[in-house]
């Protein structure tokens, strides 16, 4: 593929990106873990501190919401996806889109029993190249100032994510709005894993800036880096954010800081032993934490990306 700017810094990042390219098809491709023991629990001031069974157990409907995303529209329209929709039974849907390929599938929808309004995007399918193409789209770029109204100067994402959020954003915060007329609840929580993780915190900057008066959560999981430092910032001062981080995924650590990149924080970060550790600040390079325990990308797996996420492995 022609670059139209020669530079050097241009040509290192193309490899950089082709060779991760190849990375995600080593879905076979295994790495020792490393021989850890159960996560010591920590004195509150240093904040690496181990999550309860109860405290995991919470994110289960969540996490089933994320793989139900999985699946295509016209089943999450009636809720008829197997496994992932009978762990929600009580869900009803109010709106899906997507094709699974160049527009990630999507839902919207009332949770009764948890009392909030959801909205779910599907992650990335490595055997479908659209997806794969967004993800390496390493440009950062400032947000459509139309969709995010009144944000601070300096805020720049991966420019790919912002593309595939904006291609469904109005949908969302139409079937959003409808939802929440529905239902009269006041709360929605935005969940998705890998590329549906990144879709999702961007809706988490999105829908309160355009829904004021509505509170907005946002899980995920197997999340990208999705903005530079003052995206990050943002998130971290404005967004309620819970972002799963499994074992030694490499998709978390990219793409890389050196590129310009940071997390938000809110990790919970899920050790060999499957116990879950909160890791305080964006990218803790702390051992129990994600970018301590994938140093990068020839430490890090391949498999660890779809889970076990408390049991659930994502997809449809």
């Amino acid at each position: 593929m022609a670059m139209a700017n020669p530079n050097p810094i241009f040509s290192h990042l193309w490899k950089f990106t082709t060779s991760l390219l190849f990375l995600f098809f080593l879905a076979s491709t295994s790495h020792p873990r490393h021989a850890y023991a159960a996560p010591i629990i920590r004195r509150q001031g240093d904040a690496i501190t181990a999550l309860s069974t109860t405290e995991i157990a919470a994110f289960r409907p969540f996490t089933n919401y994320a793989s139900s995303a999985y699946c295509p529209a016209a089943k999450l329209r009636t809720w008829s996806c197997g496994r992932n929709c009978l762990a929600n039974p009580a869900f009803q849907p109010v709106a899906a889109g997507g094709d699974g390929n160049d527009i990630q599938f999507w839902f919207v929808g009332i949770d009764p029993t948890l009392k909030t309004v959801v909205v779910a995007h599907q992650g990335t399918d490595p055997k479908k190249i659209m997806p794969i193409l967004t993800d390496i789209d390493f440009i950062l770029d400032e947000l459509d100032p139309k969709l995010f109204p009144g944000l601070p100067k300096g805020i720049k994402v991966h420019n790919g994510f912002g593309k595939a959020h904006a291609e469904t954003s109005s949908d969302v915060l139409a079937a959003v709005k409808s939802a929440l007329s529905q239902s009269g609840l006041n709360q929605v929580t935005v969940v998705g894993h890998s590329l549906g993780g990144a879709i999702a915190l961007l809706n988490g900057v999105f829908l309160p800036l355009n829904l004021p008066d509505v509170s907005v959560r946002t899980v995920t999981y197997g999340m990208p880096r999705v903005g530079n430092k003052a995206f990050a910032k943002y998130v971290d001062a404005n967004v309620s954010i819970d972002r799963v981080v499994n074992r030694e995924d490499i998709v978390p650590i990219l793409p890389g800081r050196f590129l310009g990149f940071r997390h938000p924080g809110g990790e919970k970060h899920i050790q060999d032993d499957l116990s879950w550790v909160l890791c305080p600040g964006g990218d803790n390079t702390d051992k129990w934490c994600s970018v301590g325990d994938a140093r990068n990308v020839f430490d890090a797996s391949v498999k660890d990306h779809s889970g076990p996420y408390d049991t659930i492995t994502m997809g449809c």
